[in-house]
């Protein structure tokens, strides 16, 4: 299902995204102070595109010897709230109000623990790779939704993992262009 509109948002989900649940989530100790989002991108294998492995890790069920680089991941328990892929299909694996596993140790503004008040967008992607025109598109959809349900999320709290994890993270990369994002998410 390719979501280029996404209709709305009702009861913390996207309307216009297909839902598969993660159990990798908890709740937040605030859940009225969501006011962060966090722009990352994955590829499983590196590089690799269009494979089930990105749901597999975010589901718990990911087969480690399925590629040599999947063992560094036996026991992980990761999750974003949405992934969008290359194709502009939109998923969503945890309810906005919930509090999914993606940052790990960030900090913004001086404020630990991101995955505490944000929310984590990752897309299907490299940081070595240029993301597609439908992605782009598809992002800034989800966002605006994102925005309208969660008003503290302003165009100025919209960053990318590299910004709240630096040193330890680079995505979602220097090919991300946030010009064209922004431009997108300002279009009516």
């Amino acid at each position: 299902m390719s979501n280029t509109h996404l209709n709305k948002i009702i009861n913390h989900l996207l309307t216009g995204a297909e839902f598969r649940p993660s159990e990798h989530f908890n709740q937040r100790p605030q859940p009225n102070q969501i006011n962060l989002l966090v722009i990352h991108c994955i590829s499983l294998p590196e590089d690799q595109f269009g494979l089930n492995y990105i749901d597999d890790l975010f589901l718990g069920c990911l087969d480690c010897q399925a590629d040599l680089s999947f063992q560094a991941l036996a026991g992980l328990r990761v999750s974003a709230h949405v992934l969008i892929r290359r194709d502009g299909q939109i998923i969503q694996y945890v309810p906005f109000d919930k509090r999914a596993w993606h940052a790990g140790v960030s900090e913004f503004n001086g404020k630990a623990n991101c995955n505490d008040f944000s929310i984590g967008i990752e897309l299907e992607g490299s940081i070595n790779i240029e993301y597609e025109p439908v992605q782009y598109k598809a992002l800034a959809g989800v966002v605006k939704q994102i925005q309208q349900s969660y008003p503290a999320i302003t165009h100025d709290r919209i960053v990318g993992h590299s910004d709240i994890a630096p040193g330890r993270k680079t995505d979602p990369g220097e090919v991300f262009n946030w010009d064209h994002f922004y431009k997108l998410l300002n279009d009516d």
